[in-house]
């Protein structure tokens, strides 16, 4: 396979992953913790390979993660379209920042997200999350590191192989 066609099936499997990792249960306890899977491949994708990730892509993937998550029609597509249009506007700029730095960027990134989910639900009438909801973007943001160093290891390695 060509390295284009490689590339493609990390970047299909990469969001397949994150779709399964965003709607794995979890105990009740640990549940305000998880991180936004989707939002972190997203970013991650926005960052590296811009010309993947746009605004309707991200609309697209929001709403099918609400299909999925069986949550309020929209809710994840307008959150999903305010991160990568964030990320989009600041690229040039998160690009080259080390990776603590990166993760910083993503803690905002994050409490932005938990925003807009509130206003999101807000408007609908859905009840709030709780306090120990915003704990998610510091996981996030730890998160991040991990997320960063495995795709970019991952995209090093289809390009050595070619």
């Amino acid at each position: 396979m060509n390295r284009a066609r490689i590339q493609g099936w990390l970047f299909a499997g990469s969001l397949f992953v994150a779709f399964l990792l965003q709607l794995m249960p979890l105990p009740p306890a640990l549940e305000p913790l998880k991180p936004y899977w989707i939002g972190l491949v997203l970013v991650y994708w926005t960052i590296e390979a811009p010309d993947r990730v746009g605004l309707g892509f991200a609309f697209c993937i929001g709403l099918a993660a609400d299909v999925f998550a069986g949550e309020l029609l929209g809710e994840q597509a307008l959150r999903l379209l305010v991160l990568v249009f964030i990320v989009l506007r600041f690229r040039a700029r998160l690009r080259f920042f080390p990776v603590w730095q990166q993760a910083l960027a993503v803690l905002a990134l994050l409490l932005n997200d938990r925003v807009v989910m509130l206003m999101a639900r807000g408007f609908a009438g859905d009840p709030l999350p709780t306090g120990a909801s915003w704990l998610a973007p510091l996981v996030g943001m730890l998160a991040w590191p991990f997320v960063f160093l495995l795709f970019d290891d991952l995209r090093a390695r289809l390009r050595a192989g070619d």
